[in-house]
């Protein structure tokens, strides 16, 4: 219990046997229940779960027949928290990386009732940049400013973080089944809260690395994933918070800014190719791709600043 509240703890778990019995030991007391969800892993991960649950009464050990990505094994945890009625969740990896001392600040606003989710920010750590190898850190940052645009939580800094709390009435709400499954997930469950205007915020940890996990995030292939997925997730989130559930001009806005920047490409492999054959730039296709990416940027800064200001008060 923490603030008259039940705290539930949901462990997402592939191949972690060399950390999976350190991360749940290190868990703290306050957590009522403890939710190991095992993602049908290829060594001992959920002998050794098993084992540590038989000194920890919290544990509840889930094992899926299939592999479904570490957002699916989140998702069955929540499933799970729903049955047992907890009414904060919160996430903590299997590979020992989510420090327990920030266990009270990532559910403490979450508990107290200010906002509906937490999410850790490992990005800015004083000393981030020399803890966090520097390929994840830039990877990171890329997602979480395209996160930015398409969930419309421009206050969040870390989209890719895995360390959340959770109010009950939210994964309530939520359509679970309908959030992406992979490693994309945290970016689409923002995505999906902000439908909803749920408050979220940011709340700072201390990043964890080189105890022994192993990562098979793969950059140059995860990134294209996730940002595909967010650019169908902004569009989605568009029509159904500013056009179904209200309605706002920077629809339009944003509309018309993609259609002019996308324009302009045309316009400059035309300018381009002309020039290149002749030697000569074409006043007219200049003039139309100065029109195109001007007027194109000014529209999409609109509708961003639109976008900012509307969702200004879910901190």
């Amino acid at each position: 219990m923490y603030l008259q509240k039940t705290i539930g703890v949901v462990v997402p778990a592939y191949d972690e046997e060399k950390l999976i019995a350190k991360t749940l030991i290190s868990i703290p007391s306050l957590v009522d229940k403890v939710i190991v969800v095992d993602d049908k892993s290829n060594d001992n991960t959920a002998e050794i779960v098993r084992e540590t649950a038989r000194e920890d009464r919290r544990i509840i050990l889930i094992e899926h027949e299939v592999n479904q990505g570490v957002g699916g094994a989140i998702i069955t945890g929540y499933k799970k928290a729903i049955e047992l009625d907890l009414d904060v969740i919160a996430v903590m990896a299997g590979d020992g990386q989510m420090d327990p001392g920030d266990f009270k600040n990532i559910i403490g606003p979450v508990a107290s009732g200010v906002v509906d989710y937490t999410k850790g920010n490992r990005l800015f750590q004083g000393d981030a940049w020399s803890m966090i190898p520097h390929y994840r850190y830039l990877g990171n940052s890329f997602l979480s400013l395209l996160t930015k645009i398409a969930s419309g939580y421009w206050h969040i800094a870390d989209s890719q973080t895995g360390y959340t709390a959770v109010s009950l009435n939210v994964v309530k709400k939520l359509n679970l089944d309908t959030i992406y499954k992979r490693y994309g997930m945290p970016n689409d469950m923002l995505i999906k809260l902000n439908q909803y205007d749920f408050r979220v915020r940011d709340v700072h940890v201390r990043p964890v690395y080189n105890v022994g996990e192993r990562s098979g995030i793969k950059l140059i292939t995860v990134i294209p994933k996730i940002s595909w997925l967010l650019f169908k997730g902004f569009w989605k989130r568009l029509f159904f918070k500013y056009v179904i559930k209200d309605f706002h001009p920077l629809v339009f806005f944003y509309a018309l800014s993609f259609f002019l920047l996308g324009a302009s490409l045309p316009l400059s492999i035309r300018l381009i190719w002309i020039w290149y054959l002749t030697g000569a730039i074409p006043r007219i296709n200049t003039l139309a791709l100065v029109f195109t990416l001007v007027t194109g940027l000014q529209t999409l800064f609109f509708a961003m600043w639109f976008d900012m200001d509307y969702n200004k008060h879910l901190k």
